[in-house]
């Protein structure tokens, strides 16, 4: 399968090097670019990428407005976000946006490959330590929000764990060792979890999780 690749980037020569080099790849194929928000959707709109390489600070539109947007549509690309700082909370507003992901641009090539391919079979990009580093930041300056009452009231005891845990940074191979299931199960209650609350992937729910107090910042939940 080839994944259709959008690159948004406000800098010319950083949309050239990205399609350089990704244009070397048999199984991706860069059908268009863009160098603002609104220029963004108006090539995904006509092109219908997979994925989108996302800049966040971009004139006219910046990314996380792009990717609220792109991800709202209807059949959404999947977005991933491409930063200079690792902590930025551009990226944060992305991510809560809907992006599967955030990528640093001085990445090696083989990193920027492994992402692609990560987001594009609905994964999200971020490593336990990452997700964890970078909602963490955001959330100590910032109030958590009141959750209303009914936000995990469709949630089943088992799925409102399976929310904890993947809100902690767990994969599906170490909730399953942890609840001593099958990771087809896992995946079953997550799939579910992720629909009643209508979230995209792990990403947003962390997010959530953070956002609403489920997981305090720096303390976890006991197991």
């Amino acid at each position: 399968m080839t994944i259709r690749i959008l690159i948004v980037d406000d800098q010319e020569l950083i949309r050239i090097g990205f399609r350089l080099f990704l244009q070397t790849q048999p199984d991706l194929e860069v059908v268009g670019e863009a160098a603002d928000g609104v220029e963004a959707l108006a090539r995904a709109d006509e092109l219908r990428p997979d994925v989108v390489l996302m800049d966040v600070r971009m004139p006219r539109m910046d990314g996380v407005e792009a990717t609220a947007r792109l991800t709202g549509a209807d059949r959404p690309p999947r977005v991933l976000i491409l930063t200079t700082y690792d902590l930025d909370e551009y990226v944060f507003g992305a991510l809560r946006a809907g992006a599967s992901g955030f990528l640093l641009k001085d990445a090696s090539r083989e990193r920027l490959l492994e992402a692609i391919h990560v987001v594009h079979e609905g994964q999200a990009l971020l490593s336990p330590s990452i997700t964890r580093r970078l909602i963490e930041d955001y959330a100590e300056r910032t109030d958590p929000v009141t959750p209303s009452p009914d936000l995990l009231a469709g949630l089943t005891p088992r799925e409102r764990e399976m929310l904890l845990l993947v809100a902690q940074g767990l994969s599906n191979q170490e909730i399953a060792a942890r609840l001593v299931v099958t990771e087809a199960t896992v995946k079953s209650h997550i799939g579910s979890m992720f629909a009643k609350l209508h979230l995209r992937d792990r990403v947003q729910a962390v997010v959530l999780a953070y956002e609403h107090g489920i997981i305090v910042p720096g303390r976890r939940p006991a197991p």
